[in-house]
Protein backbone atom coordinates (compact mmCIF):
# COMPACT_ATOMS: atom_id res chain seq x y z
CA UNK A 1 0.00 0.00 0.00
CA UNK A 2 1.53 3.26 -0.55
CA UNK A 3 -0.44 6.55 0.50
CA UNK A 4 2.06 9.12 -0.69
CA UNK A 5 0.42 8.31 -4.41
CA UNK A 6 -3.26 8.89 -3.14
CA UNK A 7 -2.66 12.09 -1.10
CA UNK A 8 -4.83 14.44 -3.00
CA UNK A 9 -7.74 11.94 -2.73
CA UNK A 10 -6.49 11.63 0.97
CA UNK A 11 -6.62 15.50 1.70
CA UNK A 12 -10.04 15.71 -0.06
CA UNK A 13 -11.27 12.45 2.43
CA UNK A 14 -10.50 13.69 5.36
CA UNK A 15 -11.87 17.36 4.74
CA UNK A 16 -14.78 15.60 5.01
CA UNK A 17 -14.40 14.25 8.42
CA UNK A 18 -12.74 17.51 9.55
CA UNK A 19 -15.55 19.77 8.30
CA UNK A 20 -18.42 18.31 8.93
CA UNK A 21 -20.39 21.72 6.72
CA UNK A 22 -18.12 20.42 4.05
CA UNK A 23 -19.94 19.45 0.55
CA UNK A 24 -18.36 16.22 0.10
CA UNK A 25 -19.85 13.15 0.83
CA UNK A 26 -18.79 9.17 1.54
CA UNK A 27 -20.09 8.67 -1.96
CA UNK A 28 -17.40 10.56 -3.49
CA UNK A 29 -14.67 9.69 -1.45
CA UNK A 30 -15.97 5.68 -2.47
CA UNK A 31 -16.31 6.58 -6.32
CA UNK A 32 -13.01 8.22 -6.94
CA UNK A 33 -10.67 6.28 -3.65
CA UNK A 34 -7.96 3.34 -4.28
CA UNK A 35 -9.62 0.30 -3.03
CA UNK A 36 -7.18 -0.43 -0.42
CA UNK A 37 -8.50 2.55 1.93
CA UNK A 38 -12.48 1.95 1.11
CA UNK A 39 -12.17 -0.80 3.65
CA UNK A 40 -11.21 1.65 6.32
CA UNK A 41 -13.32 4.88 5.29
CA UNK A 42 -16.33 4.25 8.19
CA UNK A 43 -13.59 3.35 10.99
CA UNK A 44 -11.58 6.22 10.10
CA UNK A 45 -14.63 8.63 9.88
CA UNK A 46 -16.70 7.17 12.87
CA UNK A 47 -12.96 7.70 14.38
CA UNK A 48 -12.24 11.30 13.44
CA UNK A 49 -15.88 11.92 14.73
CA UNK A 50 -14.98 10.18 18.46
CA UNK A 51 -12.01 12.66 18.52
CA UNK A 52 -13.97 15.76 17.96
CA UNK A 53 -16.64 14.44 20.55
CA UNK A 54 -13.86 13.96 23.04
CA UNK A 55 -12.66 17.33 22.45
CA UNK A 56 -15.71 19.23 22.89
CA UNK A 57 -16.38 17.12 26.13
CA UNK A 58 -12.73 17.74 27.61
CA UNK A 59 -12.92 21.41 26.56
CA UNK A 60 -16.94 22.18 27.58
CA UNK A 61 -16.37 24.70 30.71
CA UNK A 62 -12.86 26.13 28.81
CA UNK A 63 -12.58 29.85 27.63
CA UNK A 64 -11.89 27.97 24.41
CA UNK A 65 -14.52 24.99 24.19
CA UNK A 66 -13.33 23.64 21.12
CA UNK A 67 -15.74 25.29 18.54
CA UNK A 68 -16.44 23.44 14.88
CA UNK A 69 -14.76 25.96 12.95
CA UNK A 70 -11.00 25.25 14.75
CA UNK A 71 -11.47 21.26 13.42
CA UNK A 72 -9.83 21.10 10.06
CA UNK A 73 -6.79 19.50 9.79
CA UNK A 74 -6.27 20.58 6.60
CA UNK A 75 -2.92 22.28 5.77
CA UNK A 76 -5.31 24.76 2.63
CA UNK A 77 -7.28 26.18 5.50
CA UNK A 78 -7.42 29.78 5.95
CA UNK A 79 -7.58 29.90 9.84
CA UNK A 80 -4.09 27.38 9.97
CA UNK A 81 -2.27 28.05 13.21
CA UNK A 82 -0.13 25.93 15.66
CA UNK A 83 -1.47 27.31 18.90
CA UNK A 84 -1.52 24.81 22.07
CA UNK A 85 -5.44 24.17 21.52
CA UNK A 86 -4.97 22.95 17.68
CA UNK A 87 -1.87 20.62 19.27
CA UNK A 88 -4.08 19.06 21.22
CA UNK A 89 -7.02 18.77 17.98
CA UNK A 90 -4.41 16.53 16.14
CA UNK A 91 -3.70 14.45 19.08
CA UNK A 92 -7.07 13.72 19.79
CA UNK A 93 -8.18 13.75 16.48
CA UNK A 94 -5.03 10.74 15.56
CA UNK A 95 -5.95 8.99 18.27
CA UNK A 96 -9.73 8.78 17.28
CA UNK A 97 -8.70 7.32 14.51
CA UNK A 98 -6.00 4.65 15.44
CA UNK A 99 -8.46 3.49 18.35
CA UNK A 100 -11.90 2.78 16.03
CA UNK A 101 -9.37 1.16 13.28
CA UNK A 102 -7.69 -0.83 16.38
CA UNK A 103 -11.14 -2.14 17.63
CA UNK A 104 -12.37 -3.00 14.20
CA UNK A 105 -10.00 -5.09 13.69
CA UNK A 106 -9.62 -6.79 17.20
CA UNK A 107 -13.46 -7.64 16.33
CA UNK A 108 -12.65 -9.26 13.18
CA UNK A 109 -14.55 -6.42 11.05
CA UNK A 110 -11.17 -6.53 8.20
CA UNK A 111 -10.67 -9.62 6.12
CA UNK A 112 -6.72 -8.79 7.16
CA UNK A 113 -6.65 -7.86 10.29
CA UNK A 114 -7.67 -9.57 14.18
CA UNK A 115 -5.87 -9.62 17.34
CA UNK A 116 -2.14 -9.38 18.43
CA UNK A 117 -1.31 -13.01 18.77
CA UNK A 118 2.72 -12.03 18.11
CA UNK A 119 3.40 -13.14 22.14
CA UNK A 120 0.88 -15.95 22.49
CA UNK A 121 2.30 -18.27 24.81
CA UNK A 122 5.13 -16.45 25.69
CA UNK A 123 5.86 -16.40 29.80
CA UNK A 124 5.26 -12.81 30.08
CA UNK A 125 6.24 -13.27 34.23
CA UNK A 126 5.93 -15.17 37.70
CA UNK A 127 2.74 -16.94 37.26
CA UNK A 128 1.36 -15.83 34.35
CA UNK A 129 1.67 -16.31 30.41
CA UNK A 130 0.59 -14.36 27.47
CA UNK A 131 -2.82 -15.60 25.81
CA UNK A 132 -6.34 -14.17 24.81
CA UNK A 133 -6.79 -11.64 22.13
CA UNK A 134 -4.66 -8.67 22.44
CA UNK A 135 -5.83 -5.41 20.57
CA UNK A 136 -3.77 -5.06 17.90
CA UNK A 137 -2.74 -1.69 17.91
CA UNK A 138 0.09 -1.97 15.41
CA UNK A 139 -2.30 -2.20 12.46
CA UNK A 140 -4.43 0.97 14.06
CA UNK A 141 -1.03 2.71 14.44
CA UNK A 142 -0.07 2.11 10.67
CA UNK A 143 -3.55 2.58 9.17
CA UNK A 144 -4.39 6.05 10.94
CA UNK A 145 -1.00 7.11 10.34
CA UNK A 146 -1.38 6.65 6.73
CA UNK A 147 -4.81 8.61 6.88
CA UNK A 148 -4.29 11.59 8.94
CA UNK A 149 -0.46 12.56 8.63
CA UNK A 150 -1.29 12.30 4.55
CA UNK A 151 -2.63 15.38 5.28
CA UNK A 152 0.48 17.40 5.78
CA UNK A 153 2.35 17.61 2.52
CA UNK A 154 4.61 20.56 3.12
CA UNK A 155 8.04 20.68 4.89
CA UNK A 156 7.33 23.84 7.48
CA UNK A 157 7.32 24.14 10.93
CA UNK A 158 3.75 24.02 11.20
CA UNK A 159 3.44 20.59 9.29
CA UNK A 160 6.44 19.78 11.28
CA UNK A 161 4.47 20.92 14.60
CA UNK A 162 1.15 18.99 13.55
CA UNK A 163 3.05 15.40 12.21
CA UNK A 164 4.46 15.25 15.73
CA UNK A 165 1.06 16.07 17.58
CA UNK A 166 -0.41 13.65 15.13
CA UNK A 167 2.26 11.19 16.55
CA UNK A 168 1.88 12.12 20.00
CA UNK A 169 -1.85 11.27 20.04
CA UNK A 170 -1.36 7.99 18.36
CA UNK A 171 1.25 7.19 21.16
CA UNK A 172 -0.94 8.27 23.86
CA UNK A 173 -3.49 4.83 23.23
CA UNK A 174 -0.56 2.55 23.83
CA UNK A 175 0.45 4.52 26.85
CA UNK A 176 -3.07 4.65 28.38
CA UNK A 177 -2.85 0.44 27.79
CA UNK A 178 -3.46 -1.85 30.55
CA UNK A 179 -3.03 -5.67 31.11
CA UNK A 180 -6.02 -8.08 31.71
CA UNK A 181 -5.51 -11.38 33.09
CA UNK A 182 -7.32 -14.87 33.29
CA UNK A 183 -7.02 -17.10 36.09
CA UNK A 184 -6.99 -21.43 35.29
CA UNK A 185 -6.46 -23.82 37.81
CA UNK A 186 -8.81 -26.20 39.42
CA UNK A 187 -11.55 -25.53 41.56
CA UNK A 188 -11.47 -21.89 40.73
CA UNK A 189 -7.87 -21.75 42.07
CA UNK A 190 -5.49 -19.51 39.93
CA UNK A 191 -2.49 -21.92 39.38
CA UNK A 192 -1.12 -19.62 36.11
CA UNK A 193 -2.86 -16.50 34.40
CA UNK A 194 -3.24 -15.81 30.40
CA UNK A 195 -2.58 -12.09 30.15
CA UNK A 196 -3.14 -9.74 27.11
CA UNK A 197 -3.17 -6.11 27.03
CA UNK A 198 -6.13 -4.04 26.04
CA UNK A 199 -6.68 -0.09 25.00
CA UNK A 200 -8.40 1.85 28.02
CA UNK A 201 -11.55 3.38 27.22
CA UNK A 202 -11.58 6.11 24.82
CA UNK A 203 -12.43 9.49 27.68
CA UNK A 204 -9.39 7.56 29.48
CA UNK A 205 -7.25 8.91 26.43
CA UNK A 206 -8.91 12.38 25.85
CA UNK A 207 -7.70 12.57 30.13
CA UNK A 208 -4.55 11.86 29.19
CA UNK A 209 -4.10 14.13 26.15
CA UNK A 210 -5.74 17.06 28.00
CA UNK A 211 -3.06 16.70 30.58
CA UNK A 212 -0.39 16.75 27.89
CA UNK A 213 -1.88 19.20 26.97
CA UNK A 214 -1.41 21.50 29.74
CA UNK A 215 2.17 20.60 29.96
CA UNK A 216 2.57 21.16 26.11
CA UNK A 217 5.72 22.94 24.69
CA UNK A 218 6.33 26.38 23.10
CA UNK A 219 9.18 25.90 20.41
CA UNK A 220 11.55 28.77 20.59
CA UNK A 221 12.30 28.13 16.86
CA UNK A 222 14.53 31.26 14.62
CA UNK A 223 11.53 33.12 13.60
CA UNK A 224 13.24 34.20 9.91
CA UNK A 225 13.70 30.21 9.75
CA UNK A 226 10.48 29.51 10.84
CA UNK A 227 8.83 32.04 8.22
CA UNK A 228 10.59 29.97 5.14
CA UNK A 229 7.79 27.44 3.75
CA UNK A 230 9.54 24.51 3.09
CA UNK A 231 13.01 25.80 2.41
CA UNK A 232 16.19 24.12 3.54
CA UNK A 233 16.85 26.42 6.60
CA UNK A 234 13.40 25.74 7.60
CA UNK A 235 13.77 22.10 7.99
CA UNK A 236 17.07 22.42 9.50
CA UNK A 237 15.41 24.66 12.44
CA UNK A 238 13.10 22.34 12.96
CA UNK A 239 15.31 19.21 12.53
CA UNK A 240 17.39 20.92 15.23
CA UNK A 241 14.49 22.11 17.89
CA UNK A 242 12.71 18.97 17.60
CA UNK A 243 16.46 17.18 19.11
CA UNK A 244 14.98 18.25 22.68
CA UNK A 245 11.47 17.41 22.62
CA UNK A 246 9.98 13.82 23.72
CA UNK A 247 7.87 12.30 21.24
CA UNK A 248 4.58 11.90 23.78
CA UNK A 249 4.66 15.41 24.72
CA UNK A 250 2.67 18.34 22.94
CA UNK A 251 4.22 21.25 21.58
CA UNK A 252 3.13 24.35 19.64
CA UNK A 253 4.56 27.44 18.01
CA UNK A 254 2.19 30.43 18.55
CA UNK A 255 0.55 31.96 21.53
CA UNK A 256 -3.16 31.54 22.14
CA UNK A 257 -5.39 34.36 21.29
CA UNK A 258 -7.81 36.02 23.73
CA UNK A 259 -10.47 33.55 23.84
CA UNK A 260 -12.90 35.76 26.04
CA UNK A 261 -13.28 38.18 23.19
CA UNK A 262 -15.50 37.88 19.68
CA UNK A 263 -12.84 37.74 16.86
CA UNK A 264 -14.32 37.32 13.77
CA UNK A 265 -10.96 37.26 11.63
CA UNK A 266 -10.35 33.98 13.65
CA UNK A 267 -13.72 32.71 14.17
CA UNK A 268 -13.77 32.92 18.00
CA UNK A 269 -17.05 33.16 19.57
CA UNK A 270 -16.00 35.18 22.53
CA UNK A 271 -17.60 33.62 26.23
CA UNK A 272 -20.04 36.28 26.06
CA UNK A 273 -23.69 33.86 26.35
CA UNK A 274 -21.95 31.13 27.73
CA UNK A 275 -23.67 28.93 30.15
CA UNK A 276 -21.98 28.07 33.29
CA UNK A 277 -22.74 26.48 37.07
CA UNK A 278 -23.05 27.84 40.47
CA UNK A 279 -22.15 25.42 43.23
CA UNK A 280 -24.01 22.53 43.57
CA UNK A 281 -22.52 19.18 46.48
CA UNK A 282 -22.83 17.28 43.57
CA UNK A 283 -20.78 19.08 40.91
CA UNK A 284 -16.71 18.53 40.30
CA UNK A 285 -14.26 21.62 40.95
CA UNK A 286 -13.65 22.63 37.75
CA UNK A 287 -17.54 22.24 37.49
CA UNK A 288 -18.29 24.81 40.15
CA UNK A 289 -15.67 27.24 39.03
CA UNK A 290 -16.90 27.72 35.92
CA UNK A 291 -18.66 30.92 36.24
CA UNK A 292 -15.26 32.52 37.83
CA UNK A 293 -13.68 30.95 34.53
CA UNK A 294 -15.99 32.02 31.73
CA UNK A 295 -17.38 35.28 32.93
CA UNK A 296 -15.56 36.65 35.89
CA UNK A 297 -11.77 35.98 34.52
CA UNK A 298 -13.22 37.77 31.29
CA UNK A 299 -14.73 40.87 32.73
CA UNK A 300 -18.29 39.96 32.53
CA UNK A 301 -20.66 39.41 35.15
CA UNK A 302 -22.73 36.20 35.71
CA UNK A 303 -26.49 37.22 34.99
CA UNK A 304 -29.11 34.05 36.85
CA UNK A 305 -31.97 33.06 34.07
CA UNK A 306 -35.17 30.89 35.18
CA UNK A 307 -36.12 28.73 32.58
CA UNK A 308 -39.09 26.02 32.39
CA UNK A 309 -37.99 22.72 31.91
CA UNK A 310 -40.27 19.13 31.72
CA UNK A 311 -38.79 16.28 32.69
CA UNK A 312 -40.73 12.60 32.93
CA UNK A 313 -42.29 11.50 35.86
CA UNK A 314 -44.38 9.92 37.86
CA UNK A 315 -44.01 6.71 35.79
CA UNK A 316 -45.96 3.52 36.14
CA UNK A 317 -46.11 0.35 34.79
CA UNK A 318 -48.78 -1.21 32.85
CA UNK A 319 -48.96 -4.79 32.08
CA UNK A 320 -47.82 -5.87 29.11
CA UNK A 321 -45.28 -4.67 28.52
CA UNK A 322 -45.32 -0.50 28.42
CA UNK A 323 -44.40 2.34 31.08
CA UNK A 324 -46.27 5.34 30.58
CA UNK A 325 -45.39 8.60 32.44
CA UNK A 326 -46.61 12.22 32.95
CA UNK A 327 -44.87 15.35 31.98
CA UNK A 328 -43.75 17.53 34.63
CA UNK A 329 -42.95 21.58 34.50
CA UNK A 330 -40.04 22.77 36.75
CA UNK A 331 -38.41 25.85 37.07
CA UNK A 332 -34.70 25.36 37.12
CA UNK A 333 -32.21 28.26 37.42
CA UNK A 334 -29.26 28.58 34.63
CA UNK A 335 -26.32 31.11 35.12
CA UNK A 336 -24.77 32.76 31.90
CA UNK A 337 -22.10 35.35 31.28
CA UNK A 338 -22.75 39.16 30.26
CA UNK A 339 -21.36 42.28 30.20
CA UNK A 340 -21.69 44.56 32.92
CA UNK A 341 -24.07 47.01 32.69
CA UNK A 342 -23.04 51.05 31.14
CA UNK A 343 -18.84 49.01 29.92
CA UNK A 344 -18.29 48.97 26.28
CA UNK A 345 -17.57 45.85 24.75
CA UNK A 346 -13.70 45.19 23.69
CA UNK A 347 -13.80 44.87 19.82
CA UNK A 348 -9.62 44.02 19.93
CA UNK A 349 -8.78 40.48 20.94
CA UNK A 350 -5.36 40.74 22.74
CA UNK A 351 -2.69 38.15 22.60
CA UNK A 352 -3.39 37.42 26.07
CA UNK A 353 -2.01 33.91 27.87
CA UNK A 354 -3.32 30.68 26.77
CA UNK A 355 -6.51 29.30 28.84
CA UNK A 356 -5.40 26.58 31.33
Amino acid sequence: MQPLNFSAVLVLFLCCLFQLSSAWTMNNFLMTGPKAYLTYASSVRVGAQSGIQECKRQFALEKWNCPENTLSLSPHNGMRSATRETSFVHAISAAGVMYTLTKNCTAGDFDNCGCDDSKIGQPGGVGWIWGGCSDNVAFGEKISKQFVDALEDGHDSRAAVNLHNNKAGRLAIKATMRKACKCHGVSGSCTIQTCWMQMADFREVGNYLKMKYKHAKELEMDKKAARAVNSADNRDAVAHTFLSVATTELIYLESSPNYCVKNQTLGLHGTEGRECFKEDKNMSEWEKNSCRRLCNECGLKVVKKRTEVFTSCNCKFHWCCTVKCEKCKRVVAKYFCAHKSGRKKNKKGRNSAHQR
